[in-house]
Parts: C-alpha cells; sequence; structure tokens
C-alpha cells in the first residue's frame, strides 16, 4: 500500500470565508473546534461524511478541499 496522507485546504478556505473559526466551521458540521484543528493540522483524517461536509459548507467539490499526497 502506497505511504502518503490527506492534505487539506481548510485554513485557506476559513479565512476566505471571512475568516470563519474552527470553533465555528466544527458547530455548522457538527464537530468539535478541537477534531476540526486536528483534521486542519493533518494530524487526524476525516471521516468521508465529514469531508463532504466540509466541503459544502465552504461551497467546493471535495478534491479541492482535501488531496491525497504520496510519500
Amino acid at each position: 500500500m502506497a505511504k502518503g496522507h490527506i492534505a487539506n485546504q481548510i485554513r485557506t478556505l476559513r479565512f476566505m470565508a471571512g475568516e470563519m473559526t474552527q470553533a465555528e466551521l466544527g458547530e455548522r458540521i457538527g464537530l468539535t473546534r478541537q477534531t476540526v484543528a486536528a483534521i486542519e493540522q493533518g494530524k487526524y483524517s476525516p471521516t468521508l461524511e465529514a469531508a463532504f461536509r466540509i466541503a459544502m459548507v465552504f461551497g467546493k467539490p471535495l478534491d479541492e478541499v482535501f488531496q491525497w499526497e504520496e510519500g
């Protein structure tokens, strides 16, 4: 199995969405601020449902929010 990780653009998208806080994003998708922070920092991979919810908040396709990076 290839090694890699899930990268994301959440921090950039939050900033572009009027500097939305991690807590505000968490409230909109039903997760805690701590979980949002861990996902944003790449320390935790979101569930597929959470990933879709995050993408929907920003009105973006899933692959514009999350990317698979080899290595």
